[in-house]
């Protein structure tokens, strides 16, 4: 097996992680062992082929899907010995997700949807952090705008806003410019990137562009549910060879 080193005191590590949908015949081996860790503070991309396990990587990291063997930790707290009343509660309050569908409530303004983290926690709210998160993505002049009246860029936006709310230790990104043309992509890219630098915020984004994933720190490649590699700096050309390599 092939591994990237954990981060002597990373954000979220993932050890030995197995995951398998299905049994028998028609059991997939979506995770083979793997296991990384996600430095504080830094931008890591997960790419690979469809079907390396990319995703599946994220959504047990997260939280959001159960490992058949092996662990999954936030710092010193191991998600696989949680039980699911205290999982729900570390989502809500120490993680953030952004998703290629924005997820935004209709009815509710931007404002009201970015706020939402708080308010479903019972938790005030910080003016001051609200003000910079807010300014930082341009959306002063939205606030009172429900997401019909918003652009898809505003909208993704808009969803970056609520992830960053309640200041999570780690934001975790599921395809997040999918929907979204080169220009609107970019300032999303843009902002995930300076708030890595700027606020210190933790990023883990599953892509399948290298553009994308060129705004990242670094990118951790997986292939048939085992890792193969990593790199730091990458750049477009850089990512791309690498994907083409994993695909030859």
């Amino acid at each position: 097996m092939t591994s990237t080193a954990i981060n002597a005191s990373p954000a979220v590590a993932a050890g030995e992680v197995t995951k398998v949908y299905g049994s028998g015949d028609a059991a997939v081996h979506a995770l083979r062992g793997v296991s990384v860790g996600f430095a504080h503070g830094a931008f890591t991309a997960i790419m690979g082929p469809s079907g390396s396990g990319k995703s599946t990587l994220m959504h047990c990291l997260a939280g959001l899907d159960t490992v058949d063997g092996g662990s999954v930790s936030l710092g010193q707290v191991e998600l696989t010995r949680l039980n699911d009343r205290q999982l729900t509660q570390l989502r809500r309050d120490r993680f953030g997700f952004i998703f290629q569908s924005f997820n935004l409530l209709p009815t509710l303004t931007a404002e009201q949807n970015i706020r939402l983290p708080l308010d479903l926690a019972g938790r005030r709210r910080d003016q001051l952090w609200m003000d910079k998160v807010v300014g930082a993505l341009g959306l002063r002049d939205r606030l009172s705008h429900r997401p019909s009246e918003l652009s898809g860029g505003q909208q993704q936006r808009v969803a970056c806003a609520r992830a960053l709310i309640h200041q999570p230790e780690v934001i975790f990104a599921d395809e997040p410019t999918g929907n979204l043309d080169s220009r609107s992509g970019g300032e999303v890219l843009g902002f995930l990137r300076s708030s890595v630098r700027e606020m210190g915020q933790t990023i883990v984004m599953v892509t399948h562009d290298p553009v994308a994933a060129s705004y990242a720190d670094r990118v951790v490649f997986l292939r048939d549910g085992r890792i193969t590699g990593e790199m730091y700096r990458p750049t477009p050309d850089s990512v791309l060879d690498a994907l083409k390599r994993l695909e030859a």
